[in-house]
Order: C-alpha cells, then structure tokens, then sequence
C-alpha cells in the first residue's frame, strides 16, 4: 500500500480521477459479487462448519467485518437473494448499501420494480423520504421535557454499546453505534440535531435547548395563545422560522418588499449594491453556480459574491460579472486565476474597506435619484 500512495503521488490530475472512478467501480462490482456470495453461503449453511453459529457471528469473527457492516451486508444478500436486480444496481452505482438496507423491508411484488426505479442515484436523507412515502407514520405530539442535569448541560453523539437485533434468527447481539449519551461536550461542538422524515411531506424535529431558550419558549406560547390555544411548539417553530427567514434574506440578498431602483451597473468599488445581489441571488437560485466536469456545484451554504473578472484586475460589481460561488470553489477559482493557493491569499476583511465604500456608494445613489428626479 506504500507503493500505491506513492505511485498515486506521481499520478496526472487526469489520471489521478480516472483511476478513483476504476477502483470505486471495482469496489462496488466486489461488494456486489460479495452479496451473492454471502446469500448462498447462508442458503447452504456453511458457517456453522465454520465453528459459528450464525452467518453475523461468521461476518464478525471469521470474515473481521465490523458489526454495522455485517448486518448491513446480510440484510442486502437477503433482500438480493429475493430482488436479483438490486445486485446489478449496485453493481452500476446506481444505489448504495444503505439504500438497499432502508428500503429492502418495504419492497413487494408490486411496488418494487416502481420503487427501486425511484431510488437510483438517491441520497441518505432522500431514501428515507421515499420510505416515508411508502410507510406513511403518524405527526409526532409536541412535547417539551426536561433532562437530568447532567445530559442537558451537553448532550454529544459518542460510540457506545447497545442492542441492535442480529439478522440471523432474530436474536439480539451489543453493536457500538452512534448514540446520545451524557458527555462534557467541547466549546467548539454543537448539539445534535435530528431531522427524520415521517410522511410525505411530514418531518421529525428534536433537538436540545438551554434553560434560557425554554423559557422564551413559554413565553412566546403565552403570547401566542389567541393563535395557538394548545401552546403546539410546531406552529411556534414556523412563525419564528418565517420571521428569521425573512430578516436573512433582507440581509443575506436584500430580498425585500419593495426594492429601491437603483442601477445595475457602473460599480468600480468592491461594494455589491442591493439590486446587484437581489440579481445575481435569484439568477443563480441561491446556489454555487460553478460548472465542473461532473456538473454544477449543490452547495446552497457559505455562498459568496465571486467577481468573473477579479477586482484587482479591473471587473466591475455588476449582475454580469458577478456569481454565487461558494466558499470552497471561490478560493478554487482564485487560485487558478492567480496562481497562488488558498493559503497563500489575503482574504480582505470587511472592515478595511466596507464602510467607505458603503458611503460612497450611498452618496452616489442619492446623486443619481436627483438627477432622475430632476429629469
């Protein structure tokens, strides 16, 4: 394995990705060949030759596959030895392992060829959408309640042991999964979100909030009690949501009701004017509008304003010569324009130039409005 780190090492760039997309290739054809595999040693029995009781137990001890990837391997050879085609779409990267294990239980006669049609080149998060569609379950009550002192105070996902059903027999078996569990939580993590879908069009939301936070909570509930009779923390959630959203916007792109008229054009400085960014924010869809060889970026967080023609060579603030560009391929784009890496460039703080500009700029508007007004 030494050689191949340095054989990738003097690998071209063009070779370097053609090679990754052969070996995830290979990878997949091999885990579609070990599902096979695995249905028919289960089908003859063999690992109880082996010395193990269980094809889980021949996973783990015999095979050294870790506990999550056993069950997740045998519940797929399972639901293949019923479904033969999930092995050619695994085979073509057409669906992953954890989509098999999620949709596998829901599959039948009927539904399958429709279902699994759905769930080509889905993600986690979109499976799980489609499992809701398929197995609709009832909106969760709002609840509001308090935890030991010692799990509110921070509450992280850490391994821990507990008891997830082998798939052999349906016995039980301790398996180290993700978990919340009470741990001194550093400064620099955030409290785990849940978000699970339950019906089309229906979401689970939990997460853990301070002492201050509930209180506030309460509060709102009292005020909001011509609206909300029954206090339900949802209906709270979305108006402040609504709320929040809209002051991001205003802020983020200056999304607002009634928008000044104001110019498009004629920027010089570095400052992107209201309508500039409303522009460029509703062209791009709120979005990184870079292209690469696979397609345009997805990334909708960490999105900047990325000059086509850089400032410092002379483009303009304009719609035109402005995109949304996230922070990653705006660096990206920098450093081919430039030559220099991410590292090596000054990222201009806010501060050394926005207020002047931002004067500037105003002073600028406000001369324009006069000469149309007086025209």
């Amino acid at each position: 394995m030494k050689n191949e780190i340095e054989h990738n090492a003097l690998l071209s760039d063009t070779d370097l990705l053609n090679q990754v997309r052969r070996l995830t290739a290979d990878e997949r054809q091999a885990t579609a060949r070990l599902l096979a595999a695995l249905g028919e040693l289960e089908v003859r029995r063999l690992y109880l030759g082996e010395g193990c009781s269980s094809l889980f137990t021949y996973c783990t001890q015999v095979l050294h596959l870790s506990e999550h990837a056993a069950y997740l391997r045998i519940e797929a050879a399972r639901a293949a030895r019923k479904w033969p085609e999930l092995l050619d779409l695994l085979a073509d990267g057409a669906i992953h392992l954890t989509a098999i294990g999620l949709l596998a239980p829901h599959l039948t006669a009927d539904n399958h060829e429709r279902v699994l049609t759905a769930a080509r080149h889905r993600t986690k998060r979109e499976i799980e959408e489609l499992v809701a569609s398929l197995r609709p379950l009832p909106p969760v009550p709002s609840s509001v309640r308090k935890l030991s002192a010692q799990k509110s105070a921070a509450t992280i996902a850490v391994p821990v042991t507990t008891l997830v059903r082998e798939p052999t027999h349906g016995r039980t078996m301790s398996v180290a999964t993700d978990v919340e569990t009470a741990r001194p939580e550093p400064k620099s993590r955030k409290h785990v979100v849940e978000v699970k879908p339950l019906a089309p069009e229906r979401y689970k939301v939990q997460f853990t909030v301070s002492r201050e936070t509930h209180e506030r909570l309460r509060e709102a509930q009292d005020l909001l009690w011509r609206c909300t009779p029954d206090g339900d923390i949802g209906a709270i959630f979305e108006r402040a949501l609504s709320v929040l959203l809209t002051e991001l916007r205003k802020t983020r792109h200056a999304a607002v009701d009634r928008p000044r008229a104001t110019s498009l054009t004629g920027r010089t400085g570095r400052y992107v004017g209201a309508a500039v960014k409303r522009a460029v924010w509703e062209r791009d869809q709120g979005r990184c509008a870079f292209v690469g060889a696979a397609g345009r970026c997805t990334e909708r967080g960490f999105l900047e304003y990325h000059h086509l023609v850089p400032h410092a060579e002379g483009g303009a603030t304009t719609a035109e010569n402005l995109e949304l560009r996230c922070r990653a391929h705006n660096a990206y784009e920098a450093e081919r324009w430039f030559g220099v890496s991410e590292e090596d460039l000054a990222r201009e703080s806010r501060a050394a130039y926005s207020v002047q500009t931002w004067l500037d700029d105003r002073a600028r508007d406000r001369v324009d409005l006069l000469r149309r007004a007086a025209n």
